[in-house]
Order: C-alpha cells, then sequence, then structure tokens
C-alpha cells in the first residue's frame, strides 16, 4: 500500500541534463585517472573524473552508444551546458533553502531505499548511513537545484500555436515520419461495494487487541510482519522511513507528527484502511514510523449486487436505453467519470494506449470488442486494493500508422514544443557563451559539439 500521496542529436544537452538531475549522484572508482580541470566555466570547473565517471556510470547501465570518444564528447557538452546554467544562476542570485534541498534528499533517498528494499540495504550497498549521504551530497543537490532554476527559466514562457504544430510536421521528410503502433482509447463504467460496517468494526476490533498486546510488552514490528497488510512495509517491521509534511494521508500525518517516541497511537482511519502508528524518530518536520495497516474486505454479497447492476447498466447500453456516456455520469463510482469514463495513460499522459501498456487484465478483454462496444462486468482491484467491478468501453482503435496531424495531434504538438525549447537551448547557449570565460583543454576541444562554447580571449 502506497501511503504516499526521441528527436534529433540537438537536444542531446538537454536530455543529459534532465537524466543527470532526476539520476542519483554516485562516484565510481574504477582505473585510477591522474584528475585535472578539463574544462573552467565562468568560476566553475569540470574534472577529468566528472567525465571519466559519469561514462562509467551510463557503461555500466549498458546505455552506451557510439564510440567511447563521441559519447564522452556528448556528455561533456552536457556538461558544460549545466556549467552555464550554474553560472547564470550565481549570477542571477538564485536562493535555494534549506528546506528544499531536504525535500530532494529525501525523495531520492526514499526511491532509492524502496529500490534497495532497506536502509539498512541501502547503508551497506553505498558504504554510509543515510546522515552521511544526506550531509555529503547535500551541496550537490543545492547544485543541481539551482541549475534546474536556471533551465526552468529559459523554456517557461514557451509555447506552441496550432499554426507552429502543422508548421512543425510539415516540415518533417514523409519518409522520416515515425511509425505509430496500434493504439485504444478504453472508457470505463465501474461499481465499487461499500465495505460492511461489521466488516469495519471487525477490524477495528482486530487491531485494538495488537494494539493491546503491544502496550503489554510485545513488538509491534513482528506483529507488523505477521498482520500489517501493507506490503510495503510489513516485511520491514511496518517502518516506513523518513516523511516530510503534506506527504502523507492527512489523518495518518496528523496522527504521526503528535507522537511521542516509542508512542503507539489509537485506531486511526485513512483511504488505505485501519492502522496502529508508533514513532521511530522525528527530524524537524520529518517522522519515521512504524504502523500495521488491515483493511476492511468487500463481502461477497456485495461484490454480486455490484456485478448485477452493471450487467443492467451493460443492457441498457447495448439496447441504446442510454449512452455510454450518459451512463458514466450516472452510475461510476470512479473518479474518472469526470473524465468521461476515460482511462489515463501513466506513461504518456494522455488517453491513448498501446496494447503492451495495458494490464494484461483489460487487455485480454479489449481485444475481444469491437470498437463502440461494451463489455460484461470484470472483476478489478481499486487504488487502495478494494475489490471492484467494471464495464469496459472500447472507444477507439487505430491501425498502425505513420503519423499524422489527424490522429497524432497531441504527440506532434509534444515534439513542435521539445523543438522550440531546444531552438531556445541553443540561442541561450549562443549568446552565454560569448559573455562568459570558457576554457576547454586541447584533449576535448576536438570533440564535435553542436554549440560553440567560446573562450574568452
Amino acid at each position: 500500500m502506497n501511503l504516499i500521496r526521441n528527436k534529433s542529436t540537438s537536444i542531446i544537452y538537454f536530455i543529459f541534463l534532465v537524466v543527470l538531475i532526476s539520476e542519483p549522484i554516485i562516484s565510481f572508482s574504477q582505473e585510477k585517472v591522474i584528475d585535472q580541470i578539463a574544462v573552467i566555466v565562468g568560476k566553475n570547473i569540470i574534472l577529468e573524473s566528472d567525465i571519466e565517471n559519469q561514462y562509467y556510470q551510463y557503461r555500466m547501465q549498458g546505455e552506451i552508444v557510439g564510440s567511447e570518444s563521441s559519447v564522452k564528447c556528448q556528455m561533456l557538452e552536457s556538461m558544460l551546458f549545466q556549467k552555464l546554467l550554474l553560472n547564470q544562476a550565481e549570477l542571477d542570485s538564485v536562493e535555494i533553502t534549506d528546506s528544499q534541498v531536504d525535500q530532494t534528499l529525501e525523495q531520492r533517498l526514499r526511491y532509492f531505499i524502496a529500490q534497495l528494499g532497506s536502509k539498512e540495504a541501502f547503508e551497506d550497498y553505498y558504504g554510509k548511513t543515510i546522515p552521511e549521504f544526506k550531509e555529503e551530497f547535500r551541496e550537490e543537490i543545492k547544485i543541481q537545484l539551482m541549475i534546474e532554476s536556471a533551465q526552468q527559466k529559459i523554456t517557461m514562457n514557451i509555447d506552441v500555436t496550432p499554426s507552429e504544430v502543422k508548421s512543425f510536421f510539415k516540415s518533417i521528410p514523409i519518409d522520416s515520419l515515425p511509425l505509430i503502433n496500434s493504439e485504444v482509447v478504453i472508457g470505463q463504467i465501474v461499481k465499487k461495494p461499500p465495505v460492511s460496517l461489521e466488516q469495519k468494526l471487525l477490524i477495528k476490533e482486530n487491531l485494538r487487541k495488537l494494539r493491546q498486546r503491544i502496550l503489554q510488552g510485545e513488538d509491534l514490528s513482528t506483529l507488523a510482519i505477521l498482520y500489517s497488510e501493507d506490503p510495503g512495509s510489513a516485511k520491514k517491521g511496518g517502518e516506513l522511513g523518513l516523511y516530510g509534511r503534506g506527504e502523507l494521508y492527512p489523518e495518518f500525518e496528523a496522527v504521526a507528527f503528535k507522537l511521542k517516541k516509542d508512542e503507539v497511537s489509537d485506531i486511526v482511519e485513512t483511504e488505505a484502511g485501519f492502522h496502529i502508528i508508533q514513532l521511530i524518530e522525528r527530524k524537524g518536520e520529518y517522522v519515521n514510523v512504524r504502523h500495521i495497516l488491515m483493511q476492511p474486505k468487500v463481502s461477497p454479497l456485495d461484490l454480486l449486487i455490484a456485478r448485477k447492476e452493471l450487467d443492467s447498466i451493460a443492457q441498457l447500453i447495448r439496447n441504446d436505453s442510454i449512452s455510454f456516456d450518459d451512463a458514466v455520469v450516472k452510475f461510476s463510482d470512479d473518479p474518472s467519470k469526470n473524465n468521461g469514463g476515460l482511462l489515463i495513460n501513466p506513461i504518456t499522459g494522455t488517453t491513448k494506449f498501446e496494447v503492451n501498456q495495458l494490464d494484461p487484465s483489460v487487455s485480454f478483454v479489449i481485444n475481444k470488442l469491437k470498437v463502440g462496444k461494451i463489455s460484461d462486468p470484470v472483476l478489478m482491484q481499486t487504488e487502495d486494493k478494494k475489490e471492484a467491478y467494471r464495464l469496459l468501453y472500447l472507444k477507439k482503435r487505430t491501425l498502425p500508422h505513420r503519423a499524422n496531424l489527424q490522429e497524432d495531434y497531441n504527440r506532434i504538438q509534444t515534439w513542435a514544443l521539445q523543438d522550440k525549447q531546444s531552438k531556445a537551448f541553443k540561442e541561450w547557449i549562443s549568446k552565454k557563451a560569448k559573455k562568459t570565460y570558457i576554457k576547454i583543454i586541447d584533449k576535448y576541444r576536438q570533440c564535435e559539439f553542436e554549440n560553440e562554447w567560446f573562450e574568452s580571449k
């Protein structure tokens, strides 16, 4: 249970910047090199080891395409862009607060701790304690946030008009238009059976008994492993790790921040279910807690009633007694009803899905439907892991085709925006590089950079 609420090489520096800002900052020690300054940009430098470490990281991730020298030149150009942005941020006196740094550090730490399974595994992997890791990378995170701020200023007012989208599309040679796979647009009508009062009372009684056992000396972490229904934290003894304000369910957070060390809360109800919470530690505006989560279950009888109701709704739609759009508004229990019942692709943020992007259970049903037809009721799990039923409606299916404005306008609009941003970056670099002291050692002057990194006289 989660408690927390390609284009051409003309934008290669932009791509690398985004990757560098979003990835962890980890230095790798490979074969030793005699370190020296490779580049100076204003008051900032790029070391040979910076380039080697970055290349080694991408090589370890299997992301190297091209010769070693060409890739290093691309990486160096990305670093040059970052240093130029940093220089501008310093000239503009961009201020990054301690709170911003803390929040970014916490977000990244949570992500990597989740990937490795626990705080202990994280510390073992990196050979540093969490406080040591934070202290070591605070300044680097601050620098990255300054770079990000300067970058956003360049593109913050850039948009594309419909005429610009059309012009951009016409500029693409026909034989260069990408092939778009078959896509589907899917609607749903969801029926979520209510959890009975009896179920809620049963769960609360079970949690009350566990709380009593803890107060009598038993270990909450052991009981969390045995009984908690939060798969993310149960195996870690219910421990969540450090979270700041606004990152947990409001009801959960309100209680967690009031607890004293090792204190166990009364039963707390959230969208996820019912909890008991124990404070491990509080650091300023961050808390680390253990909890036991139990979730009331929907009864089989209530599920059957929901299925029968959807059967009736499907029949009304098939008989043209009501349109799908009207039925969504009238009957669906899901927030998607405000979007016409359409599913949103989490990868693209649009309503279009390639078949391989669908949940297999959805794909299995949709593949059998004709456009404009609705399925029988299908069992599903809601975001809070409760069972429900839904009808699936195939609104649209496209065949594989070359990109065109009629079917792929949003995708082409994104490409056009990226192209316009790329040109803005190039123009900004050309302007700023001429006014900035930039010195590149001979070893890298042979690089075929996309921009002119002028060296001041």
